[in-house]
């Protein structure tokens, strides 16, 4: 009699025990099988943005856009170097300070995408500092 209770408690415990062990199995395959799709998303962005930068970078290619957006911006350095000019630049300056904000930002966004720059946001938000 005792040996059928302690054969039945043991099975029980037993089966227990391989719920148990199957149930953490699963769990295990899950955080496997999420980290390798994860993974596969990451590679297909990666690669996505690296098409995206060949592609932009074809477009630009035989544009003088950049050249030009570079002439401007550094075309005031050679005048602040000169004193009967500096003043000349100095005012210019001031006067781009006065213009609107969302026309400078427009200003600031289309020369940094110009020379590759990719987070505008984050280069605007040094500016606000």
């Amino acid at each position: 009699m005792w040996g059928s209770v302690i054969s039945g408690v043991l099975g029980v415990a037993g089966s227990y025990v391989d719920g148990k062990v199957s149930e953490t199995q699963a769990k295990s395959r899950a955080r496997v099988a999420k980290a390798e799709a994860d993974a596969e998303v990451s590679k297909k962005v990666a690669a996505g943005e690296v098409a995206w930068e060949n592609t932009m970078a074809d477009a630009t290619k035989g544009s003088w856009k950049d050249e030009l957006a570079l002439v401007v911006l550094l075309l005031p350095l050679p005048f602040t170097l000169y004193e009967p000019t500096r003043a000349g630049v100095r005012e210019a300056f001031i006067v781009l300070e006065s213009l609107p904000s969302w026309y400078q930002y427009l200003l600031f966004i289309a020369i940094s995408s110009s020379f590759g720059i990719k987070g505008a946001d984050k280069l605007m938000s040094l500016r606000k500092k």
